[in-house]
């Protein structure tokens, strides 16, 4: 029993890890954004690829930090870290204190308090993840398409360059 307790412990602990790892990674990557969006909203000097770069094709992608950018990461996030992570904690608690196994009830009704708008955050988040792969294999589709398009025109040119040339080398021969 202890073995499990301590699999389980060294499990939990790992896992709070990876949340806090995880949600540095996020918190950075906001922040570089953020400061990328600033600084061209005040007028700093671009360096000369950001103003060689393509044009964007949509006006999502050009847009810098929206207020839903904000409020994901100001709030979504952290509630959904602080859901994982209290479930994590009641769980460790349970297993090592008998007194948190004896008000169980109120633990569990926080964690599905807390549960409910994580859960539809985390729907939310795989259904944009859902859309964007869709977005990736039509595209891709569409390309190999253009692909075979390609190829198959340039067959059929080219075989239409050798019958030309060839009837030009029978004229020719004619001619003689």
């Amino acid at each position: 029993m202890i073995e499990w307790l301590l699999l389980l412990t060294a499990l939990a602990s790992i896992m709070a890890a990876i949340g806090v790892v995880f949600a540095i990674a996020i918190l950075i990557n906001f922040a570089r954004q953020a400061i990328r969006g600033v600084s061209r909203k005040v007028g700093n000097v671009v360096p000369e690829e950001v103003i060689k770069e393509k044009p964007k094709m949509s006006k999502e992608k050009g847009e810098g930090v929206t207020f839903n950018d904000i409020f994901m990461f100001m709030i979504a996030v952290p509630l959904v870290l602080l859901w994982v992570g209290f479930a994590g904690f009641v769980i460790h608690s349970g297993l090592n204190d008998a007194a948190v196994l004896e008000q169980i009830e109120g633990y569990t009704t926080l964690i599905a308090i807390l549960g409910g708008p994580a859960l539809l955050i985390i729907k939310d988040a795989l259904d944009v993840w859902k859309q964007e792969q869709a977005e990736k294999t039509a595209f891709y589709k569409v390309k190999a398409q253009a692909v075979i398009d390609y190829n198959d025109a340039a067959q059929k040119q080219h075989q239409m360059i050798e019958s030309k040339a060839q009837e030009q080398e029978h004229k020719m021969e004619m001619k003689k």
